[in-house]
């Protein structure tokens, strides 16, 4: 069964996270998502979930695509966060960073664990912002924004050494698939 969607209707796709549809047409759904920027989404695509559906009336305003854009922008520097609250893993509350160089003389560095994930969290978030960004940056050609994606793509592949202090396993980074 298609799902008949309306400009403004939040939904949750199940590789971009979520979205809001900005406009709809014959083919499919313009989708502007927090985490990868403007997407096209074809009428028979079902890789998402409504989170909150909107009625169409004939009186209800029309959401442009800079409109949205501006509202998450907004969000996203307000909050400072693209992503929600990241919960850490239990194991480690109260814990102590201890980096201890090679060098006996000098004294070793201490940091509480959770200033350390704190620190984790704003980069992978900032790298979101960062992907968003690029996604729906205007004079970028596609093939700038797939080199690009590749880069950040490998930068997580790098943080996933950090994903034990993660909670949640999907908040862990992912770095690229073999598959």
């Amino acid at each position: 069964m298609e799902k008949e969607l309306t400009p403004g209707t939040r939904i949750d796709h199940e590789k971009y996270g979520e979205g809001i549809i900005s406009t709809v047409s014959i083919a499919g759904y313009e989708v502007l998502f927090a985490r990868g920027g403007k997407m096209e989404l074809s009428i028979s695509n079902q890789d998402f979930e409504i989170v909150e559906p909107v009625e169409s009336t004939d009186d209800s305003p029309k959401v442009s695509i800079a409109d949205l854009e501006k509202v998450f922008n907004h969000l996203i520097e307000k909050t400072g966060n693209a992503t929600g609250i990241v919960d850490f893993a239990d194991k480690w509350t109260g814990g102590t960073l201890i980096m201890k160089p090679q060098d006996e003389k000098l004294k070793p560095h201490e940091m509480p664990v959770d200033g350390f994930f704190h620190k984790i969290v704003m980069v992978r978030d900032r790298l979101r912002v960062l992907e968003q960004n690029i996604n729906s940056h205007p004079k970028l050609t596609d093939e700038d924004k797939v080199n690009l994606q590749q880069y950040i793509t490998r930068i997580y592949g790098s943080l996933t050494s950090f994903n034990i202090i993660f909670k949640n396993k999907e908040d862990h980074f992912v770095g690229q698939s073999n598959k």
